[in-house]
């Protein structure tokens, strides 16, 4: 079985039905998820996801879920499907009417979900024409209201890549639909700031302790000193650039806009401390 279902305190297969018509998730997609990848049979860095997924619940209004009964899920279909690649998370309002409001006796939907993964040790990312708003209800929050995210991407994929970077409202750099970005330029690595729009990544979060304990010069950026346009700087040869997410870990870019771009030796390095630090803890 390719993917592992859990809900209602049990688990399903992929053609069961667990979730509502009037869940709220899928008429508004009012829902926030997580996504951890899966080392050695265990959700990697769960207890950081977890904590996010509060935040993520407390800014979209909805009732913080249940950690015990999360952990006891995800240790379900994790011994169900214990060569899984991927686990996600998801939590949506639940059942309610057929627009924006919810029900005043709000019940979450809780799903679990494993299933396989496939990460690539490189990247191909090309710019797209829309943006983030810096200044959303939902910005930095991790919500399933991803329609954004699928037409970025789906255009990304029709010209050959497998990310789609996206500047904001006013042409900072900000992040790709599911993933950060890390630029290095000027011997450091520099990744935009949450005031940008992005989301508060784990990997980022990680890559920033990680690298700071290791001596790589690795910041956050300050507001307004990432623009989107340094990505001709890594076109031209002069910067470069790293994506960061769950599952691509930390991710050297090798072509932008359809053209090769170098990887930068700093970025080599990152990716080694992390691989390093990420084999010694499972929940770091």
């Amino acid at each position: 079985m390719s993917v592992v279902i859990w809900a209602d305190g049990r688990l399903h297969a992929p053609g069961d039905p667990v979730v509502s018509a009037v869940d709220h998730g899928l008429t508004v997609g009012d829902g926030v998820f997580e996504t951890c990848a899966v080392e050695r049979g265990q959700a990697f860095a769960l207890t950081r996801h977890l904590r996010r997924l509060e935040r993520s619940a407390a800014g979209l209004g909805l009732p913080v879920p249940d950690e015990q009964l999360l952990r006891d899920a995800v240790a379900q279909v994790l011994a169900a499907l214990p060569d899984a690649g991927r686990l996600r998370i998801t939590c949506t309002g639940g059942t309610g009417p057929l627009g924006s409001d919810r029900l005043a006796d709000q019940r979450l939907t809780v799903l679990v979900l494993a299933g396989p993964a496939t990460p690539s040790s490189s990247s191909r990312a090309v710019r797209v024409p829309w943006v983030r708003n810096e200044r959303s209800a939902v910005a930095g929050l991790k919500t399933t209201s991803y329609a954004e995210n699928v037409v970025a991407l789906a255009a990304a994929r029709g010209r050959g890549a497998d990310e789609a970077l996206l500047a904001n409202t006013v042409g900072e750099l900000c992040e790709g639909t599911a993933s950060n970005v890390v630029v290095e330029q000027h011997d450091e690595l520099v990744t935009p700031p949450l005031s940008s729009g992005c989301l508060a990544g784990i990997t980022r979060e990680l890559l920033l302790e990680w690298g700071r304990d290791a001596g790589l010069p690795v910041r956050e950026g300050r507001p307004g000193e990432l623009t989107y346009d340094v990505l001709d700087d890594v076109l031209d040869g002069r910067a470069h650039l790293a994506l960061t997410g769950s599952i691509r870990t930390v991710s050297p870019v090798v072509e932008l806009d359809e053209h090769p771009v170098a990887v930068g030796e700093l970025t080599r390095a990152a990716v080694e401390v992390y691989r390093a630090r990420a084999a010694d803890d499972v929940d770091p």
